[in-house]
């Protein structure tokens, strides 16, 4: 049988509900996101460090509540009462933090969707109190709001994680790479992203299937 070998196709993230595995790390914040209409005044904000699924969690909510999203940094021109006639998403907060008027904005848009009786998600790479808004109204408002965190990965996660990283690339593993990778990395996701996309890369280049062989060859190199 030929080595199935990597080829330089479009990355596609898996963003439904039945590609976002569950574990201690993320329990609790894919709880809240399923129980949306159920919200403590109506709004949730869902933090984490980059790669660890704010954006995946977001679609996954929009799915079931057929809400819009949108990035903080395009409120300055979004359409503010359309947006708030439906639940809406609004993604990297933090964004905004030297942006007056998208802050203005975020903060019609939040007592406007919830005057109308409709759900706000927020998120961001920190606590709120951390996201240097300066709109004293609108930093009361986010640091009032219930927060659910996505903690750094475990074993479990991290090792799902790479798998998912690898299926998004179209790549196919051997078995026994992943749990060699989980012993070997950072708890991070940023860690796990940023090795598939090398080990992605390197494949490509040398012609080579994702083996443990290659992954330990590769590593090897990278600390050398």
């Amino acid at each position: 049988m030929a080595e199935q070998l990597s080829l330089d196709l479009p990355v596609r993230p898996a963003l439904g509900r039945d590609d976002f595995f569950v574990s201690d790390a993320n329990a609790m914040a894919v709880a809240l996101v399923e129980n949306w209409p159920n919200w403590s005044s109506g709004k949730l904000v869902i933090t984490g460090p980059a790669g660890s699924g704010k954006t995946h969690l977001v679609h996954v909510w929009a799915n079931q509540s057929g809400g819009a999203i949108l990035d903080a940094t395009d409120l300055e021109s979004a359409d503010i009462p359309s947006l708030a006639s439906g639940p809406v998403a609004v993604e990297n907060v933090q964004a905004i933090a030297e942006n007056g008027p998208a802050q203005d904005a975020l903060f019609h848009l939040h007592n406007l969707t919830l005057a109308e009786g409709n759900t706000l998600l927020l998120t961001g790479t920190q606590d709120p109190k951390h996201w240097g808004l300066t709109l004293p109204d609108l930093k009361s408002r986010m640091q009032g709001t219930m927060t659910a965190t996505l903690s750094d990965p475990d074993d479990m996660l991290l090792s799902v994680l790479l798998a998912k990283l690898f299926n998004d690339r179209q790549l196919v593993p051997t078995p026994d790479t992943i749990p060699f990778l989980v012993k070997q990395i950072d708890r991070s996701y940023a860690a796990a992203r940023a090795l598939v996309e090398d080990l992605d890369r390197a494949s490509l280049s040398e012609k080579k299937p994702i083996t443990r062989a290659f992954a330990s060859r590769f590593l090897r190199k990278q600390t050398s």
